[in-house]
């Protein structure tokens, strides 16, 4: 009864988690509008650069801090820069006047943010694991799946919220859950045996095998596919295909929902389809969606919808599925492939997130070139992906 109880709250965790994480882009239309924070391309993609540097350096933290703390600590910690990154996002809006005031404090709160997910997100997926050693590969996508139902709903929630005309009403909502999930943790174990033991055994100092930076490459190259289409679609879908603020936040909440679908989608069909085949053809499916969103030239915001749902069903299993595969693969550091993973994936998003604005405005370069350009990445994300999968096909074709 007890670990059913820790189960739900880990689970319960990661939906919330991908609340947290796309609220301040499901707001983009908030902190670009001249009527309200009125931030450029530039300042907008910015917002985001503290937060992948405080998400990667947190990852990395964390993973050595499991010497010494233990994860639900790490976990706890996450759960309080979360709220922490709620409670200042809005508290920015009292500042309606004062631009930079405003903007200091939105830098703050991605700031938090980034920690939050650093420490909150590999501890999740550790946790997972540890509850069902004998289905990693399913305990972390259907963990994945939720945080990607999170992160579908955000969109949901902040057209409901525009709707009442308090978009704050997301961040505190999002807070009081973090909040309500603080206070049942506590009172729970939350133990990793596996790393328990570790931490009381005599410490050794850990290298990172030379394949572990095949799978950083691949999550890094996935973390800027992710992202163009995560932090881009709503502005995206207006610049390009003249779409209103509706149907914008619609691509967005269709994208993460497809995200979240093709996580349930493939962990149910593991036995009919291998997920060394799910992780060799979803990258097709993201660069495919990629290219058609930059060469495809019409004013129909229905077919914008259309590509980023194949987009989010490409970008599904495929961070979950490395997660998993490195962490059976490299059992020397498996307590830290995680967070590890996790950090790489951060540089990705950091990429994307921060580097779309100085295309725009120094290169002038327009989105549909920048999309077309990213899905470089996932082409060679394509290639790395059959290295990746190797070892773990060559154990299914002999099993």
């Amino acid at each position: 009864m007890r670990q059913r109880c820790e189960v739900l709250i880990v689970y319960a965790a990661g939906t919330i988690q991908g609340v947290a994480l796309v609220t301040f882009p499901a707001a983009s239309a908030i902190f670009t509008s001249p009527r309200d924070y009125g931030l450029s391309s530039t300042e907008y993609g910015g917002m985001f650069v503290p937060q992948a540097i405080m998400a990667i350096i947190s990852s990395l933290l964390g993973a050595g801090l499991r010497n010494r703390l233990s994860t639900k600590r790490i976990y706890l910690l996450g759960l309080f820069a979360n709220l922490l990154a709620m409670t200042l996002l809005v508290v920015s809006r009292f500042f309606p006047q004062q631009h930079w005031v405003a903007y200091d404090v939105l830098l703050l709160a991605t700031t938090c943010l980034g920690v939050g997910f650093g420490f909150t997100v590999p501890a999740l997926n550790t946790l997972a694991a540890a509850f069902f050693p004998q289905q990693v590969d399913k305990a972390i996508l259907g963990l994945n799946a939720l945080l990607g139902l999170g992160t579908a709903l955000a969109p949901v929630f902040i057209a409901l919220f525009l709707g009442l005309g308090m978009w704050w009403g997301l961040p505190v909502m999002v807070g009081g859950l973090i909040l309500a999930l603080l206070m049942f943790s506590l009172g729970q174990p939350l133990r990793d045996r596996a790393a328990d033991a570790a931490r009381a055994a005599q410490p050794v100092k850990v290298r990172l095998p030379a394949r572990f930076w095949i799978f950083a490459a691949f999550v890094l190259l996935y973390g800027v596919c992710e992202t163009m289409n995560g932090n881009w679609a709503a502005l995206y879908m207006k610049e390009r295909f003249g779409a209103g603020t509706s149907v914008s936040s619609l691509a967005l909440t269709i994208f993460w929902g497809m995200v979240t679908v093709g996580r349930i989608l493939f962990a149910a069909l593991e036995k009919w389809v291998p997920e060394t085949q799910v992780c060799r053809i979803l990258p097709l499916v993201v660069t495919t969606a990629l290219i058609a969103s930059a060469c495809v030239r019409t004013t129909d915001a229905l077919l914008g919808v259309v590509i980023f749902a194949l987009a989010g069903l490409g970008c599904s299993a495929l961070l979950p599925l490395s997660i998993s595969f490195g962490q059976k693969e490299l059992t020397s550091i498996a307590a830290s492939v995680a967070g590890g993973l996790i950090a790489f994936y951060q540089i990705g998003y950091g990429i994307a997130a921060f580097g779309v604005g100085p295309l725009q405005t120094w290169a002038g370069l327009p989105l549909s070139t920048i999309y077309g350009g990213s899905a470089i990445a996932a082409g060679a994300m394509c290639a790395l992906s059959f290295v990746i999968t190797r070892k773990s096909y060559q154990s299914e074709a002999t099993s």
